[in-house]
């Protein structure tokens, strides 16, 4: 997991979404353990407190839960891991059309561009 951390906001809220996007995608699949706070916190290179805080975060979300001796896992809810999916969609696309708009394009122009991406595929260019 990518954890570079950027400079504009909390480090705990940049952790959760990265959690949440690891979740969201499959990186981590519903039910399955997650790595122990101080492993996480040792691969993303924060202190263990900040990254309780993040998991702390997703536990309020209700995307992981504990178990009292055996770590934090997944939720097995699809719904809640579907629903998380279309909100990090949802922010994704909401930034390409700001950052399209940046360059002054229209609607129109923007959807006809990520229809041709899309036909021709997202890799094709890169």
């Amino acid at each position: 997991m990518d954890w570079q951390i950027a400079p504009e906001s909390p480090i705990y809220a940049q952790l959760a979404q990265k959690l949440r996007r690891g979740i969201a995608s499959g990186l981590y699949g519903p039910g399955e353990k997650l790595p122990p706070v101080r492993e996480l916190a040792l691969e993303a290179g924060v202190n263990p407190n900040t990254m309780q805080r993040a998991l702390s975060e997703l536990e309020r979300e209700g995307l992981v839960f504990p178990q009292r001796t055996a770590g934090r896992f997944v939720t097995e809810d699809a719904q809640l891991i579907s629903r998380a999916r279309e909100t990090l969609a949802r922010e994704e696309t909401r930034r390409y059309f700001s950052a399209m708009e940046d360059l002054g394009c229209s609607a129109g122009e923007i959807s006809r561009l990520a229809a041709e991406i899309a036909k021709e595929g997202h890799d094709a260019g890169a």
